[in-house]
């Protein structure tokens, strides 16, 4: 595949490409500085902001899949959707967020009322952006919510997926590594079994 992803400067990003590339596939690199972040060898970078949405079809054009590794709260589903149709991309993977994930039915993280202050404008934006993809009929995307805890760390290749709950394990914690996490990412671009929805990895 010719996947192209937004945010690969990123923790996640660059994980996710590394994945990718080790896969055998061709992965391009959307940044606003070419100087910044760690960006695997083999990714062909180009400069450009995808916020500028006027210009972002023809920074995608020819690729098969956009990953969105960036801050969610920076962006619209609306109109990312509308500038990928228009580049004739139909699959898009976001790298989700966590806090809209549901600790009990009908309430997620989001809602709790110790939630950390400083990330509550990301989580808000990251659930925004879900809501927004909810309402879109006409494209291909998976959004992957990580475990509450996601860090870089090892690669295991084990790992549970789920849907909109919060997953936990025996002792209650919640946590994946974004290497683990990459791998679940390529597993469903390369054979897509979420199309359409929200769901969750964790250990």
């Amino acid at each position: 595949m010719r996947i192209v992803i937004i945010g690969i400067t990123g923790r996640a990003g660059s994980r996710i490409a590394a994945e990718a590339l080790a896969r055998g596939h061709t992965v391009g690199g959307l940044v606003r500085n070419a100087g910044l972040g760690l960006v695997p060898e083999g990714v062909a970078l180009v400069q450009g902001d995808a916020r500028m949405y006027d210009r972002l079809p023809d920074l995608v054009r020819g690729y098969d899949a956009v990953v969105v590794a960036a801050f969610l709260r920076d962006l619209f589903a609306e109109l990312l959707a509308a500038a990928l149709h228009r580049a004739g991309v139909n699959r898009l993977f976001v790298v989700g967020g966590a806090a809209s994930l549901e600790f009990a039915p009908g309430r997620p993280l989001l809602d709790l009322p110790d939630f950390p202050e400083p990330y509550r404008p990301e989580a808000e934006g990251a659930k925004r952006f879900l809501e927004d993809l909810r309402a879109i009929g006409d494209l291909d995307w998976s959004y992957l919510s990580p475990a509450a805890e996601f860090e870089p760390g090892e690669r295991t290749g084990r790992f549970r997926l789920g849907g909109d709950a919060l997953l936990t394990d025996a002792e209650g914690r919640s946590c994946i590594s974004m290497e683990d996490y990459a791998i679940a990412a390529l597993d469903e671009l390369e054979a897509p079994a979420h199309l359409r929805q929200r769901y969750s990895i964790a250990y």
